[in-house]
Protein backbone atom coordinates (compact mmCIF):
# COMPACT_ATOMS: atom_id res chain seq x y z
CA UNK A 1 0.00 0.00 0.00
CA UNK A 2 1.41 3.13 -1.12
CA UNK A 3 1.68 6.43 0.81
CA UNK A 4 -0.19 9.78 -0.02
CA UNK A 5 2.81 11.93 -1.27
CA UNK A 6 1.53 15.46 -3.06
CA UNK A 7 0.83 17.77 -0.12
CA UNK A 8 1.32 15.12 2.57
CA UNK A 9 3.12 16.26 5.84
CA UNK A 10 4.55 12.51 5.24
CA UNK A 11 6.68 13.90 2.31
CA UNK A 12 9.20 16.46 3.88
CA UNK A 13 9.60 19.49 1.41
CA UNK A 14 13.28 18.28 0.19
CA UNK A 15 11.90 14.75 -0.75
CA UNK A 16 8.99 16.82 -2.89
CA UNK A 17 11.52 18.85 -4.74
CA UNK A 18 13.73 16.08 -5.41
CA UNK A 19 10.32 14.15 -6.94
CA UNK A 20 10.05 17.06 -8.89
CA UNK A 21 13.42 17.28 -10.06
CA UNK A 22 12.86 13.41 -11.40
CA UNK A 23 9.83 14.45 -13.02
CA UNK A 24 11.80 16.99 -15.29
CA UNK A 25 14.33 14.67 -16.19
CA UNK A 26 11.75 12.66 -17.15
CA UNK A 27 9.72 15.12 -19.14
CA UNK A 28 12.58 16.09 -21.01
CA UNK A 29 14.56 13.16 -21.79
CA UNK A 30 12.37 10.38 -22.41
CA UNK A 31 9.29 11.64 -23.84
CA UNK A 32 7.77 8.16 -24.80
CA UNK A 33 7.88 7.21 -21.33
CA UNK A 34 6.90 10.40 -19.83
CA UNK A 35 2.88 9.92 -21.95
CA UNK A 36 2.78 6.32 -19.83
CA UNK A 37 3.12 7.63 -16.64
CA UNK A 38 1.13 10.94 -16.97
CA UNK A 39 -2.03 8.68 -16.95
CA UNK A 40 -0.71 6.99 -13.17
CA UNK A 41 -1.94 8.61 -10.05
CA UNK A 42 0.60 11.14 -8.37
CA UNK A 43 2.62 8.62 -6.31
CA UNK A 44 2.85 6.40 -8.66
CA UNK A 45 3.90 8.67 -11.16
CA UNK A 46 6.38 10.48 -9.12
CA UNK A 47 7.69 6.88 -8.05
CA UNK A 48 8.46 5.71 -11.62
CA UNK A 49 9.94 9.23 -12.16
CA UNK A 50 12.49 8.60 -9.69
CA UNK A 51 13.10 4.86 -11.49
CA UNK A 52 13.53 6.72 -14.67
CA UNK A 53 16.07 9.27 -13.58
CA UNK A 54 18.13 6.94 -11.63
CA UNK A 55 18.19 4.55 -14.94
CA UNK A 56 19.02 7.53 -17.27
CA UNK A 57 21.87 7.97 -15.38
CA UNK A 58 23.15 4.83 -15.71
CA UNK A 59 22.48 4.93 -18.94
CA UNK A 60 24.09 8.60 -19.77
CA UNK A 61 27.47 6.87 -18.02
CA UNK A 62 27.50 4.29 -20.58
CA UNK A 63 26.55 6.66 -23.59
CA UNK A 64 28.74 9.56 -22.52
CA UNK A 65 32.55 10.16 -23.71
CA UNK A 66 34.06 9.26 -20.75
CA UNK A 67 37.20 6.52 -21.04
CA UNK A 68 36.07 3.49 -20.54
CA UNK A 69 37.74 3.29 -17.08
CA UNK A 70 36.36 6.07 -16.00
CA UNK A 71 32.76 4.38 -16.74
CA UNK A 72 33.72 1.61 -15.06
CA UNK A 73 34.58 3.95 -12.42
CA UNK A 74 31.59 5.66 -12.73
CA UNK A 75 29.17 2.63 -12.74
CA UNK A 76 30.73 1.15 -9.44
CA UNK A 77 30.13 4.54 -7.67
CA UNK A 78 26.17 4.24 -9.19
CA UNK A 79 26.36 0.89 -7.65
CA UNK A 80 27.36 1.89 -4.46
CA UNK A 81 24.56 4.49 -4.25
CA UNK A 82 22.37 1.96 -5.31
CA UNK A 83 23.19 0.10 -2.16
CA UNK A 84 23.10 3.27 0.11
CA UNK A 85 19.31 3.30 -1.17
CA UNK A 86 18.90 -0.38 -0.72
CA UNK A 87 19.75 -0.13 2.62
CA UNK A 88 17.45 3.22 3.62
CA UNK A 89 20.45 5.41 4.71
CA UNK A 90 20.19 7.97 2.15
CA UNK A 91 18.98 11.31 4.34
CA UNK A 92 15.72 13.52 2.92
CA UNK A 93 18.61 16.66 2.77
CA UNK A 94 21.34 14.46 0.59
CA UNK A 95 22.31 17.05 -2.01
CA UNK A 96 21.82 14.11 -4.74
CA UNK A 97 18.04 14.78 -5.54
CA UNK A 98 17.68 11.20 -7.52
CA UNK A 99 18.94 9.66 -4.44
CA UNK A 100 16.21 11.37 -2.27
CA UNK A 101 13.44 10.76 -4.59
CA UNK A 102 14.61 6.94 -5.36
CA UNK A 103 15.01 6.12 -1.50
CA UNK A 104 11.54 7.52 -1.10
CA UNK A 105 9.85 5.37 -3.32
CA UNK A 106 11.71 2.51 -2.14
CA UNK A 107 10.08 2.74 1.35
CA UNK A 108 6.90 3.10 -0.15
CA UNK A 109 6.76 0.14 -2.98
CA UNK A 110 8.11 -3.16 -3.21
CA UNK A 111 10.86 -1.86 -5.73
CA UNK A 112 12.84 -4.83 -6.85
CA UNK A 113 16.30 -2.73 -6.53
CA UNK A 114 18.52 -5.15 -7.87
CA UNK A 115 16.78 -4.98 -11.33
CA UNK A 116 18.92 -1.52 -11.04
CA UNK A 117 21.99 -3.56 -10.38
CA UNK A 118 21.09 -5.46 -13.41
CA UNK A 119 20.54 -2.32 -15.74
CA UNK A 120 24.40 -1.66 -14.55
CA UNK A 121 25.28 -5.04 -15.50
CA UNK A 122 23.71 -4.18 -19.15
CA UNK A 123 25.37 -1.14 -19.48
CA UNK A 124 28.90 -2.82 -18.38
CA UNK A 125 28.26 -5.01 -21.78
CA UNK A 126 28.38 -1.60 -23.60
CA UNK A 127 31.00 -0.04 -22.44
CA UNK A 128 32.92 -3.59 -22.87
CA UNK A 129 31.70 -3.59 -26.70
CA UNK A 130 30.31 -6.79 -26.35
CA UNK A 131 27.91 -8.39 -29.45
CA UNK A 132 25.84 -10.82 -29.41
CA UNK A 133 25.94 -14.09 -31.31
CA UNK A 134 21.85 -15.41 -31.00
CA UNK A 135 18.74 -14.51 -30.39
CA UNK A 136 19.74 -15.91 -26.55
CA UNK A 137 22.58 -13.97 -26.25
CA UNK A 138 20.44 -11.12 -26.79
CA UNK A 139 17.91 -11.68 -24.43
CA UNK A 140 20.58 -11.88 -21.67
CA UNK A 141 21.00 -8.17 -22.58
CA UNK A 142 17.49 -7.00 -23.19
CA UNK A 143 16.51 -8.45 -19.64
CA UNK A 144 19.12 -6.63 -18.01
CA UNK A 145 18.56 -3.01 -19.69
CA UNK A 146 14.57 -3.68 -20.57
CA UNK A 147 12.99 -6.30 -18.75
CA UNK A 148 14.62 -4.79 -15.41
CA UNK A 149 13.14 -1.87 -15.75
CA UNK A 150 9.37 -3.70 -16.54
CA UNK A 151 10.01 -5.92 -13.31
CA UNK A 152 10.71 -2.35 -11.09
CA UNK A 153 7.84 -0.87 -12.89
CA UNK A 154 5.51 -3.84 -11.54
CA UNK A 155 7.03 -2.89 -8.03
CA UNK A 156 5.10 0.48 -8.36
CA UNK A 157 1.94 -0.69 -9.78
CA UNK A 158 1.44 -3.98 -8.35
CA UNK A 159 -1.51 -6.22 -8.96
CA UNK A 160 -4.92 -6.25 -8.62
CA UNK A 161 -6.75 -8.42 -6.03
CA UNK A 162 -7.97 -11.49 -7.09
CA UNK A 163 -6.62 -11.10 -10.68
CA UNK A 164 -5.49 -14.73 -12.33
CA UNK A 165 -1.95 -15.98 -13.11
CA UNK A 166 -0.40 -13.34 -10.66
CA UNK A 167 2.68 -15.33 -10.04
CA UNK A 168 3.83 -14.81 -13.70
CA UNK A 169 3.03 -10.75 -13.70
CA UNK A 170 6.94 -10.42 -13.43
CA UNK A 171 7.70 -12.68 -16.28
CA UNK A 172 5.36 -10.61 -18.15
CA UNK A 173 6.42 -7.32 -17.18
CA UNK A 174 10.24 -8.70 -18.01
CA UNK A 175 8.70 -9.70 -21.62
CA UNK A 176 7.40 -6.50 -22.77
CA UNK A 177 10.75 -4.65 -21.81
CA UNK A 178 11.93 -7.12 -23.85
CA UNK A 179 10.01 -6.22 -27.03
CA UNK A 180 10.18 -2.31 -25.90
CA UNK A 181 14.08 -2.99 -26.32
CA UNK A 182 13.92 -4.99 -29.48
CA UNK A 183 12.06 -2.47 -31.13
CA UNK A 184 14.42 0.25 -29.86
CA UNK A 185 17.34 -1.82 -31.42
CA UNK A 186 15.54 -1.76 -34.49
CA UNK A 187 14.59 1.84 -34.72
CA UNK A 188 18.40 2.59 -33.64
CA UNK A 189 20.44 0.13 -35.97
CA UNK A 190 22.23 3.11 -38.01
CA UNK A 191 22.69 4.94 -34.84
CA UNK A 192 24.65 2.18 -32.93
CA UNK A 193 26.67 1.55 -35.84
CA UNK A 194 27.90 5.06 -35.75
CA UNK A 195 28.80 4.57 -32.64
CA UNK A 196 30.70 1.36 -33.22
CA UNK A 197 27.45 -0.82 -31.61
CA UNK A 198 25.95 -3.63 -32.98
CA UNK A 199 23.47 -5.89 -30.80
CA UNK A 200 20.96 -7.86 -33.57
CA UNK A 201 22.47 -11.27 -33.46
CA UNK A 202 25.05 -12.30 -35.72
CA UNK A 203 23.56 -15.50 -36.84
CA UNK A 204 20.75 -13.72 -37.82
CA UNK A 205 22.66 -10.64 -39.75
CA UNK A 206 24.52 -13.47 -41.44
CA UNK A 207 21.24 -15.26 -42.60
CA UNK A 208 20.06 -12.20 -44.46
CA UNK A 209 23.43 -11.09 -45.95
CA UNK A 210 23.74 -7.92 -43.45
CA UNK A 211 27.11 -9.21 -41.76
CA UNK A 212 28.98 -6.37 -42.82
CA UNK A 213 26.64 -3.60 -40.79
CA UNK A 214 24.98 -0.62 -41.34
CA UNK A 215 26.80 2.30 -41.87
CA UNK A 216 25.01 4.28 -44.39
CA UNK A 217 21.36 4.88 -45.71
CA UNK A 218 21.34 2.11 -47.85
CA UNK A 219 21.99 -1.45 -46.78
CA UNK A 220 25.05 -3.21 -47.74
CA UNK A 221 25.11 -5.07 -51.80
CA UNK A 222 23.24 -7.92 -51.86
CA UNK A 223 21.92 -7.64 -48.40
CA UNK A 224 18.18 -8.95 -47.86
CA UNK A 225 17.60 -5.67 -45.29
CA UNK A 226 13.81 -6.11 -45.26
CA UNK A 227 14.24 -9.46 -44.48
CA UNK A 228 15.67 -9.05 -41.52
CA UNK A 229 13.59 -6.13 -40.48
CA UNK A 230 10.27 -7.93 -41.21
CA UNK A 231 12.12 -11.44 -39.16
CA UNK A 232 12.78 -8.86 -36.00
CA UNK A 233 9.54 -7.35 -36.43
CA UNK A 234 7.47 -10.86 -35.75
CA UNK A 235 10.04 -11.56 -32.98
CA UNK A 236 9.01 -8.20 -31.24
CA UNK A 237 5.79 -9.30 -31.44
CA UNK A 238 5.73 -12.27 -30.30
CA UNK A 239 7.01 -10.65 -27.46
CA UNK A 240 4.16 -7.81 -27.04
CA UNK A 241 1.49 -10.28 -27.74
CA UNK A 242 3.13 -12.13 -24.42
CA UNK A 243 4.27 -9.51 -22.22
CA UNK A 244 0.34 -8.29 -23.24
CA UNK A 245 -0.58 -10.92 -20.37
CA UNK A 246 -0.16 -8.72 -17.69
CA UNK A 247 -2.59 -5.46 -18.74
CA UNK A 248 -5.90 -8.22 -17.31
CA UNK A 249 -3.92 -7.89 -13.72
CA UNK A 250 -3.17 -4.58 -13.15
CA UNK A 251 -5.79 -1.23 -11.90
CA UNK A 252 -7.14 0.69 -14.83
CA UNK A 253 -4.44 3.36 -14.23
CA UNK A 254 -0.96 1.60 -14.49
CA UNK A 255 -2.87 -0.87 -17.35
CA UNK A 256 -3.07 2.62 -18.91
CA UNK A 257 0.57 3.31 -18.47
CA UNK A 258 1.37 0.34 -19.63
CA UNK A 259 -0.79 0.07 -22.41
CA UNK A 260 0.13 3.61 -23.94
CA UNK A 261 3.86 3.10 -23.47
CA UNK A 262 3.24 -0.25 -25.31
CA UNK A 263 1.09 1.42 -28.07
CA UNK A 264 3.51 3.61 -28.55
CA UNK A 265 6.32 1.09 -29.11
CA UNK A 266 4.12 -1.06 -31.47
CA UNK A 267 3.23 1.71 -33.86
CA UNK A 268 6.75 2.96 -34.25
CA UNK A 269 7.38 -0.88 -34.89
CA UNK A 270 4.54 -0.81 -37.54
CA UNK A 271 6.37 2.20 -39.47
CA UNK A 272 9.12 0.21 -39.10
CA UNK A 273 7.77 -2.84 -40.65
CA UNK A 274 6.00 -0.60 -43.50
CA UNK A 275 9.49 0.93 -44.61
CA UNK A 276 12.20 -0.70 -43.12
CA UNK A 277 14.58 1.39 -45.28
CA UNK A 278 13.64 4.39 -42.55
CA UNK A 279 15.61 3.39 -39.83
CA UNK A 280 18.97 3.95 -41.46
CA UNK A 281 17.83 7.42 -43.30
CA UNK A 282 16.71 8.80 -39.61
CA UNK A 283 15.25 8.25 -36.49
CA UNK A 284 11.74 6.65 -36.62
CA UNK A 285 9.45 8.67 -34.20
CA UNK A 286 5.83 9.34 -34.04
CA UNK A 287 3.82 12.72 -34.01
CA UNK A 288 2.78 14.32 -30.63
CA UNK A 289 -0.75 13.99 -31.63
CA UNK A 290 -0.42 10.43 -32.31
CA UNK A 291 1.58 9.10 -29.00
CA UNK A 292 -1.97 11.48 -27.65
CA UNK A 293 -4.10 9.38 -29.14
CA UNK A 294 -2.55 6.34 -28.24
CA UNK A 295 -2.47 7.50 -24.36
CA UNK A 296 -6.50 8.07 -24.37
CA UNK A 297 -6.86 4.83 -25.63
CA UNK A 298 -4.71 3.32 -22.82
CA UNK A 299 -6.70 5.79 -20.77
CA UNK A 300 -9.99 4.06 -21.82
CA UNK A 301 -9.26 0.79 -20.97
CA UNK A 302 -9.67 0.04 -25.19
CA UNK A 303 -6.55 -1.81 -25.52
CA UNK A 304 -6.75 -3.90 -21.72
CA UNK A 305 -10.47 -5.34 -22.05
CA UNK A 306 -9.49 -6.48 -25.35
CA UNK A 307 -6.13 -7.80 -24.91
CA UNK A 308 -7.74 -9.56 -21.55
CA UNK A 309 -10.56 -10.93 -23.85
CA UNK A 310 -7.11 -12.63 -26.30
CA UNK A 311 -5.66 -13.88 -23.48
CA UNK A 312 -8.43 -15.24 -21.85
CA UNK A 313 -9.59 -17.21 -24.74
CA UNK A 314 -5.80 -18.41 -24.55
CA UNK A 315 -5.08 -16.94 -27.92
CA UNK A 316 -2.70 -13.94 -26.99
Amino acid sequence: MSRTMEGSPQTPAPVQAAYRYCEVVTGQQARNFAYGIRLLPADKRKAMSALYAFSRRIDDIGDGALTPEAKYARLEDTRQLLDRVRKGVVENDDTDPVAVALADAAQRFPLPLDGLDELIDGVLMDVRGRTYETWDDLKVYCRCVAGAIGRLSLGVFGTLPGARGTERAAEYADTLGLALQLTNILRDVREDAANGRSYLPADDLARFGCSAGFHSTTPPPGADFAGLVHFEVRRARALFAEGYRLLPMLDRRSGACVAAMAGIYRRLLDRIERDPGAVLRGRVSLPGHEKAYVALRGLSGVDAHHIGRRTQGGRA
